[in-house]
């Protein structure tokens, strides 16, 4: 431990995130690709936004967590995406100490606060078909702010947990992060320091979050399910279910990402596997997300036709 003892541990100012691939051909298709994601993304998720905001018939609660749904994913993609297309076009891409503490906190904080969105929507659904007759007062605009209050402050806890154990990890070479952002896995590999307790707190942290929202949706969607299940209509049934198969697709694409990352086994999945599986999570589900509400919401694509509709025709 003679580092600690004469200071060594500050050498590291900057780290080197090695990126995707270095074969120079497959990182330009790359680049061209994951640039027009991430345009898609952000005119996507803005456009959410935009039209739940000027159309009064989507100012429900459903839409008011979506539009905050689609805030985080567009911080998500954001957090990580410009600097890995940076990555593509150059052969050594720095990124400052300051900097990946930065950008670790960021990703943490969006990624758990859409953990917590997509259990309010859980909610929602639930009340909206297990309890109709009460949706308005146990679905009130209080509810909702306090519902969206804790999607945030649950992020920012979370996102301290990773960011206060970052900054006491001690870094004395090498720099270099086998990754295309500052994920916490190779950062606790590069820390020469007793990393026990640092990371653990993350993990139990992270746990905790995953494990709450899950049963949160997974006891909304088994009321559901029974509620469905004993109305004698069939067009009931069908209408009830259609509202929630966008949700459960988000749910699904989101959680099963996270399941890979967070939770199989090490040793069961390569570097290169986990990169990929990371992209899936932090770059493409923020584009799908618009585009699974648009395509399979029947109130949304009516919002959407009358706005283009007053457009072309005034």
């Amino acid at each position: 431990m003679d580092f600690l003892a004469d200071g060594n541990h500050t050498a590291v100012t900057e780290f080197i995130l090695l990126g995707l691939t270095d074969d120079p051909v497959l990182r330009v298709f790359l680049f061209i690709v994951i640039l027009g994601i991430y345009l898609v993304t952000v005119s996507g998720n803005l456009s959410t936004i935009l039209l739940i905001r000027v159309s009064s018939q989507l100012h429900h609660p459903m839409y008011f967590f979506l539009s905050h749904l689609a805030s985080a994913d567009i911080g998500c993609s954001s957090s990580v995406t410009p600097n890995m297309l940076v990555n593509f076009l150059v052969e050594r891409n720095p990124i400052s100490y300051l900097g990946c503490g930065i950008q670790h906190g960021t990703a943490a904080f969006f990624g758990t606060m859409e953990c917590f969105l997509l259990a309010a929507m859980a909610y929602d659904r639930f009340v909206a078909i297990c309890s109709p007759l009460l949706y308005s007062t146990r679905m009130s605009t209080r509810v909702c702010v306090h519902l969206l209050a804790v999607a945030y402050v649950g992020g920012f806890l979370n996102a301290c947990c990773f960011t206060v154990s970052f900054f006491s990890f001690i870094f004395c070479g090498p720099k270099r992060i086998n990754h295309f952002y500052c994920d916490f896995a190779p950062l606790v590999e590069l820390s020469c320091s007793d990393v026990t307790v640092s990371a653990i707190i993350p993990s139990i942290s992270t746990g905790t979050v995953v494990v709450t929202t899950v049963i949160i949706i997974a006891v909304s969607y088994i009321y559901i399910l029974i509620t469905i299940l004993k109305m004698r209509s069939t067009e009931g049934r069908h209408k009830a279910f259609s509202t929630c198969t966008s949700h459960l697709t988000a749910v699904t694409l989101y959680y099963g990402t996270v399941t890979f990352i967070y939770v199989m086994p090490k040793s069961s999945f390569s570097t290169d596997q986990n990169k990929v599986v990371s992209v899936f999570y932090m770059v493409v589900i923020p584009m799908l997300n618009p585009l699974i509400y648009s395509l399979r919401n029947n109130e949304i694509k009516g919002a959407l036709k009358r706005h283009l509709g007053r457009k072309i025709f005034s």
